[in-house]
């Protein structure tokens, strides 16, 4: 089985939101399976704090994650046109994958949820995608064959699936958010199983 890793972080449920949909798209391509895995928040205080399991929601993603799966989603909201920092933190503790080369050659795409339609939206995308190039993956976006890209009025870009949230409890994603997210899941599961086949010829 192809196994994709849907990594997140999530603080009032938009982007946990995302997941849901991109795991809904992952699991219709035959042959893969969506594995779903957040980070815990960060903290000023330098005692840790969080229990090693989460009160609620998928397990915390370790290291060993990075290296297991067949493809990568990364989703995060947006902090200033930046992903967040508990993401960001995870990531920056990846070096022992890159240099490993785990997920050299792999499939990724990248979601984000803002709280304005121009809230760096794209600009967070970028953000997410900037370490996976530096760990060797392959960029995975949706393209305009999506209807849904073409009709959305809030979230969704070229450059990854997105949602907009005009305030904290606005967490429902609109048709066309989830339809995308849908998309950006399938497409990196589908490319995923045929690298997988083609490696195994």
């Amino acid at each position: 089985m192809t196994e994709i890793l849907i990594l997140y972080y999530s603080l009032h449920g938009s982007t946990a939101n995302l997941a849901a949909q991109a795991a809904r798209g992952v699991n219709a391509v035959p042959g893969a399976s969506a594995r779903v895995r957040t980070v815990p928040a960060v903290s000023a205080n330098t005692q840790a704090v969080d229990a090693q399991v989460p009160d609620r929601g998928p397990p915390y993603a370790t290291q060993a994650d990075l290296a297991d799966c067949d493809g990568l989603l990364l989703g995060s909201p947006t902090r200033f046109g930046n992903m967040a920092a508990a993401l960001k933190y995870f990531l920056d503790g990846s070096a022992g994958a890159w240099a490993a080369g785990h997920l050299e050659g792999k499939p990724a795409g990248v979601f984000t949820s803002t709280n304005s339609l121009h809230g760096g939206q794209e600009t967070t995308l970028l953000s997410m995608a900037l370490p996976l190039l530096h760990h060797g993956m392959l960029l995975v976006g949706v393209p305009y064959s999506e209807p849904a890209l073409n009709a959305t009025r809030s979230g969704g870009t070229p450059y990854g699936a997105s949602h907009v949230a005009s305030e904290q409890a606005a967490t429902v994603l609109t048709d066309d958010e989830a339809a995308i997210a849908q998309t950006l899941g399938r497409r990196v599961a589908d490319i995923a199983v045929r690298l997988g086949r083609s490696a195994n010829r």
